[in-house]
């Protein structure tokens, strides 16, 4: 499982002219489930979400977590994530779990996070093409694995 975390300002995902998913300040997740992910793998990725530390402190240091700043966290699954681009000027998805497995890890990893983080988890809409913006917050940017 791949999450790359934006740090933002705020962020959004709109469907069909509708908005699905908006936060202020936190966290977008751009997600992608690999085939294996499971239990363990989605488990230690949302510990990661919810606890990296990419927020400043007093001393704008990062130093606080998600967790710490009650920040949103805005979920967008993205199955290019988990793309084979090593050779070759096209991108493979054999390296991206199969759409049914990945809706659902996905889902999972939602409910989790939405147990485990009361100030709120919005998402994108699985499968659809989404239209995602950002005020990007730094910018900070990390690609987490689990």
């Amino acid at each position: 499982m791949l999450a790359l975390i934006q740090r933002v300002a705020q962020a959004s995902v709109v469907v069909d002219g509708e908005t699905v998913g908006a936060i202020g300040p936190g966290l977008l997740a751009l997600v992608g489930v690999e085939p294996g992910d499971g239990e363990p793998q989605l488990a230690r990725m949302a510990e990661r979400l919810l606890g990296y530390r990419v927020f400043g402190d007093e001393e704008g240091r990062m130093n606080r977590s998600l967790a710490d700043t009650q920040g949103g966290l805005l979920l967008v699954s993205q199955f290019t994530l988990a793309a084979d681009t090593r050779s070759g000027m096209r991108p493979g998805f054999s390296t991206a779990a199969a759409p049914v497995e990945a809706e659902r890890i996905f889902g999972r990893l939602v409910d989790i996070c939405r147990e485990k983080h009361a100030p709120g988890v919005e998402t994108g809409r699985f499968g659809a093409h989404m239209v995602v913006s950002l005020v990007n917050d730094g910018p900070v940017t990390f690609l987490l694995k689990s």
